[in-house]
């Protein structure tokens, strides 16, 4: 266990991990399709929110946890909010997709590759990241980074990207922050 484990805060998935509190209902009993406060419950976790593993296979990926704000009980958006986190060091799969998504940093800072380029993300910087553009975002810091990411309910499933992209992204000038 790293430190941050130690002092009961960890970017990796804690089964159970969910935040002391409950989630208020503002219309309707019925779960699902009803208006609802879910409280900050400090830490960059909010009542009512179980935290999850990033994904549910193990791959190309390291220190992250998901957080699904909306899109995961029944609404009806047409989008999911989640929350991000990535410890020191760890950082997301290097992948591309056909729906968009937007990532705004509300947590430390990190890096994002996307097609190429590498940006560094810091408080509220907010990026649009377009159909299959290969990205990848990455922690190399010594906080915590931590975002929003906004995208379709119904979504694809990502994919790595091909040999082709693979090379253009290792011999461009941004291959230093890529973790294939």
């Amino acid at each position: 266990m790293n430190d941050e484990t130690d002092k009961g805060m960890s970017c990796d998935w804690i089964p159970g991990g969910e935040p002391e509190g409950t989630a208020t209902a503002i219309s309707g009993d019925a779960p699902g399709n009803r208006s609802v406060i879910y409280p900050f419950a400090g830490d960059f976790t909010w009542a009512g929110v179980p935290q999850e593993r990033y994904k549910a296979e193990d791959g190309t990926w390291a220190a992250i946890a998901r957080t699904v704000l909306i899109g995961a009980r029944g609404e009806s958006a047409l989008f999911d909010l989640r929350y991000f986190e990535i410890a020191p060091g760890g950082h997301s799969s290097l992948e591309k997709h056909e729906h968009e998504h937007v990532v705004i940093c509300i947590r430390g800072r990190g890096t994002l590759l996307i097609d190429g380029t590498l940006a560094e993300l810091n408080f509220l910087d907010t990026a649009y990241l377009a159909p299959n553009d290969p990205h990848q975002l990455c922690n190399p810091f010594d906080e915590p980074f931590g975002f929003f990411c906004i995208v379709n309910h119904h979504r694809d499933r990502p994919r790595p990207p091909d040999e082709k992209e693979l090379r253009a992204l290792l011999s461009g000038a941004a291959a230093r922050g890529i973790r294939p």
